[in-house]
């Protein structure tokens, strides 16, 4: 029988884990760069640049075809996994932002017995754009090279 202890022994989740840092915390100075000013609640929010969806299930995928064998099960779930992420992340949640932000532009014009319909705005960035997935995936590439390197 297996210790419980094992969980942090496992190269696969430290690389979902680290990678999933390292991505939202590039997040703080790309958006510095845009906004001119650190925001560091971009470290826990979702959407944006790049993808810490995209980036965790790649390290993932990479590492876990270096563990268990590219040609192993575990690995196809893994690359189904990051696949159907991936598409997630560019597809469903992106829209669901747009949704939002129509929403939200709605909101602010409309009125409905003199008050507004909501005083909250929706949250619009949730998704990402095909270049934040590839971005995130490449971040996750990265990060599962050291912590083959380094661990493996």
């Amino acid at each position: 029988m297996n210790s419980i202890l094992g969980i942090f022994s496992n190269l696969c989740l430290w690389g979902a884990i680290v990678s999933w840092i390292v991505a939202q915390g590039l997040k703080i100075p790309i958006h510095a760069l845009t906004d001119h000013r650190w925001d560091w609640k971009y470290f826990l929010s979702s959407g944006g640049m790049p993808s810490s969806h995209s980036a965790s299930a790649i390290a993932v995928t990479i590492l876990v075809g270096a563990k268990a064998g590219w040609s192993s099960s575990q690995f196809a779930i893994a690359v189904v996994f990051a696949a159907i992420v991936m598409y997630d992340a560019a597809g469903v949640r992106r829209e669901t932002g747009r949704q939002g932000a129509a929403i939200n532009e709605i909101l602010s014009k409309v009125m409905v017995d003199g008050k507004p319909i909501s005083d909250e705005e929706l949250k619009e960035i949730v998704g990402h754009s095909p270049f934040e997935v590839v971005m995130g995936a490449l971040t996750g590439i990265l990060v599962a090279l050291v912590l083959l390197l380094c661990f493996g």
